[in-house]
């Protein structure tokens, strides 16, 4: 193995065609739905400036570095892992890390895909007028009847994975590059004409308020930790995804400068989508801080009582939908690349049995806010067992194991080779790398624990 092997699966075309993918990857449902209900909940401005210090203090180095692995690798992430683990002679044991982000992405998938199926309902639901003119208690009807109806989320739920294993089966520039072609400008055009109408509200100068000026007596320790555990998650580090798009990247691409672009699209679309919420929560005299209900229940009454709210709530639920698709072809390529390298099958195969096996365990988070509702495992259903042990326990100590690998283990020629930085930066990277983010992410973890 070298740095100049080419995937088997093929490769971007271009550096935008990559900066578009892994901006497709990290902005989701963490960037539309979660960033802005936990603002809401953690006090506003202050907690914008500590998630913009962490994304730039934890997340870009665990990003340059995980692109970095996967473009050595030019594998899965698995196998990525076994090779590079050889190279730097090391314990082969490092390829578990491979394995941890793939079986991480396909549970998440199992779980996102249900939510996903949601704002696919949500569309419907804006284009027939279910929102005009309805109050709080019809909305939270609205949402509590399609939790209740195990037919009509396996319906969404199974849409939207036909959809997802559709566009991956397809290969790196004939199904991903594509989608994200398509999706990523439109989500981004969507997004400013959501902004433009806040701006209309009469509300806009206080969400900007809300939203920009920090008043750092709001901020705690939790609070903290949150940006900095969010900053994490919403990059997409450690599933496993973004090591195997960066297992697609042409030689001659900069990792660090495509890093900091992709980075930024991120932070820019979640603030935005702040810039486009609060203005309407505020202009509708809801809270700030509804918590996970904000995009379900608390926007389409601001929406259903709103001039223009039909079009902008159905734009909405659309943005939301190419968010969650943008991100979902990700979690399901590290799967369908191992599949295709060790079980000699054809992608359109290999998405086959991902899909179907991922689609089978969706099925069963469907029946866990209903049919199975009473059925728990650590007090938890099934679709609140995936989302912990995926998002606060799996994600983080994969994101630990990636800052330790390529601080540590990873031949420093070999890393000064793929990022190719002047010394000060590689230094300073290898600082972040070595020490800052596995501190952090260390502290993430004990958090969730409830050690801290």
């Amino acid at each position: 193995m070298t740095d100049k092997n080419p995937s088997i699966h093929g490769q971007w075309s271009s550096r935008f065609a990559f900066i578009l993918a892994a901006t497709g990857s990290a902005v989701g449902l963490g960037n539309i739905w979660k960033f802005p209900y936990i603002t809401g909940e953690n006090g506003g401005g202050a907690f914008v400036v500590v998630y913009l210090l962490c994304i730039a203090a934890l997340g870009i180095p665990i990003m340059i570095a995980e692109i970095m692995l996967g473009r050595r690798g030019r594998q899965s992430p698995i196998n990525s892992m076994r090779s590079l683990s050889e190279e730097a002679g090391v314990d082969p044991r490092w390829h578990y890390v491979g394995w941890a982000g793939m079986i991480a992405g396909f549970l998440i998938l199992a779980y996102y895909s249900v939510i996903a199926g949601w704002s696919m309902a949500y569309i419907v639901k804006a284009f027939f007028g279910s929102f005009i003119n309805s109050d709080a208690e019809e909305i939270q009807r609205l949402f509590e009847n399609l939790m209740a109806s195990p037919v009509q989320q396996i319906f969404w739920h199974t849409a939207f994975m036909i959809i997802t294993m559709q566009l991956v089966m397809r290969g790196v520039q004939g199904g991903l590059e594509k989608a994200v072609r398509f999706l990523m400008p439109t989500l981004f055009v969507i997004l400013i004409l959501l902004v433009g109408y806040a701006m209309s509200t009469g509300a806009y100068e206080q969400g900007m308020h809300f939203l920009f000026s920090p008043d750092f007596s709001k901020i705690d320790a939790d609070a903290v930790l949150t940006a900095m555990g969010h900053a994490f998650f919403t990059l997409s580090l450690g599933m496993g995804a973004i090591m195997a798009y960066g297992s697609y990247l042409p030689n001659h691409v900069s990792i660090v400068k495509t890093t900091f672009f992709i980075a930024g699209a991120d932070t820019v679309v979640a603030l935005l989508a702040g810039i486009a919420i609060f203005p309407l929560v505020f202009a509708n005299n809801l809270e700030a801080s509804a918590g996970p209900g904000l995009i379900f229940q608390t926007l389409p009454l601001a929406f259903g009582h709103m001039s223009g709210g039909w079009l902008f709530g159905l734009l909405f639920f659309i943005l939301l939908f190419f968010a969650a698709l943008s991100s979902s072809i990700s979690l399901i390529e590290p799967a369908v690349a191992w599949l295709a390298e060790n079980k000699n099958v054809e992608r359109h195969q290999a998405c086959v049995w991902s899909g179907t096996a991922c689609w089978a365990l969706g099925v069963g988070v469907v029946f866990s806010f209903n049919i199975w509702s009473d059925i728990k495992l650590f007090d938890k259903n099934l679709f609140e067992l995936l989302d912990y042990l995926t998002a606060n326990l799996m994600l983080p100590l994969g994101g630990l194991a990636i800052a330790v690998f390529a601080g540590w283990m990873m031949k420093i020629q070999h890393a000064e080779q793929e990022l190719e930085l002047p010394a000060e930066g590689f230094q300073a990277w290898q600082f972040l790398i070595k020490y800052v983010s596995p501190a952090a992410v260390f502290l993430v973890f004990l958090h969730v624990l409830g050690v801290l």
